[in-house]
């Protein structure tokens, strides 16, 4: 397993990719590359020195098999490229930084084989805005402590890569219904009501596409679902370099997982729209409806998410994420209650003097 990291052909300086311009830029000399100049280059790398060892050697010539899912599930060590010091991560962790240098770092050998993910969608949006718009959406909410905002606590805002299943599918469905058409009329003193029944059928060819399914279990599920949808469109093939400067985690959930779910999903969908199709009567009667199995299509993708979490006294966690392309926010704040109680009693003695006031007024 390599750990990959992208230097600049004209100072040596390490390159991100910079979501502002969608290129990879070099901080030191701030200089620009395309994707293509970037696929061009050989990115410096390092082989990973399995956990225990500090000179890389290995205490077997198996590599794989049981040290391999020992070191999956304790820890595992890299020797940074660029200062050369351990840079520890978790079984998921496929892009960090190292803590040393500080320099951006791609785990390479964590996307690779079954793990290469097939897509993925480049923040589009920079830390500099993301701090700006964090800002404007702490800055409404009245009540949430300092502590939540201060700049120890925006130093941890992360642009971090999520894993994900995109399911596209295509089926086969039929429905038959009962529909109903009411017609009420007065003559003279009577009142009369018609109504007409009618047997309808629906048939036709559904194609869904692009179903979010997270395959991140350690993952927030409010954290990274409550940012969804993202724009298809803007997605790209998977390069490493968009990984660079940012966190990225890799996939623990397989799509054998979520292939039920995501077949419930689409067919619920589906029947919803064959329903809606049965239109212009005064009720509708659902006999059956059903569908044949069709094509589907999956893709693993790494979707684009700012984040930030914090631990309240009472030990709970908070959080705030941001949809990296579409800025789309979602969260759950702390309550500052001290400021709350002052508020809250500073409403109340207003209230009550007026109360006072108008008695005297009265009297």
């Amino acid at each position: 397993m390599s750990v990959i990291s992208f230097k600049c052909p004209n100072c040596d300086g390490e390159l991100i990719f910079d979501p502002a311009s969608g290129a990879y830029k070099c901080e030191y000399c701030g200089s620009k590359f395309t994707q293509a100049e970037l696929d061009a280059m050989k990115p410096a790398e390092e082989q990973e020195k399995p956990a225990g060892s500090m000179d890389g050697s290995q205490s077997s010539e198996n590599t794989d098999g049981a040290q391999e899912k020992k070191t999956e599930e304790e820890a595992v060590i890299y020797t940074c490229p660029s200062c050369g010091a351990q840079i520890v991560t978790d079984a998921t962790t496929a892009a960090t930084f190292c803590y040393y240098c500080h320099n951006p770092v791609v785990l390479s050998g964590r996307l690779s084989g079954n793990y290469m993910p097939n897509k993925v969608i480049p923040f589009a949006i920079d830390r500099k805005e993301a701090e700006k718009r964090f800002m404007e959406y702490v800055g409404k909410k009245k009540f949430v402590p300092k502590a939540f905002f201060n700049k120890k606590q925006i130093d941890k805002l992360s642009g971090v890569y999520f894993p994900f299943w995109i399911y596209d599918t295509r089926m086969n469905g039929n429905l038959s219904a009962e529909a109903t058409r009411v017609r009420v009329w007065r003559s003279g003193d009577e009142e009369y009501t018609e109504t007409k029944f009618y047997e309808v059928e629906r048939g036709g060819d559904v194609s869904l596409s692009n179903l979010e399914l997270n395959a991140l279990q350690k993952a927030n599920k409010e954290l990274v679902e409550g940012v969804l949808p993202y724009q298809f469109d803007k997605m790209k093939d998977f390069s490493m370099g968009y990984l660079s400067g940012f966190q990225a985690e890799k996939r623990d959930i397989e799509k054998e997982s979520v292939a039920e779910e995501a077949r419930r999903e689409t067919k619920d969908y589906a029947t919803k729209l064959l329903r809606e199709s049965v239109s212009g009567y005064d009720g509708v009667k659902v006999h059956n409806c059903g569908f044949s199995s069709g094509s589907e299509n999956w893709n693993y993708v790494l979707l684009p998410i700012w984040t930030i979490t914090y631990r309240a006294n009472n030990g709970k966690m908070y959080y705030y994420s941001m949809n990296g392309q579409t800025g789309k926010v979602c969260g759950e704040l702390p309550v500052d209650y001290k400021k709350l109680t002052l508020v809250s009693g500073i409403i109340s003695a207003a209230v009550l003097v007026l109360g006072l006031l108008g008695g005297l007024l009265i009297w």
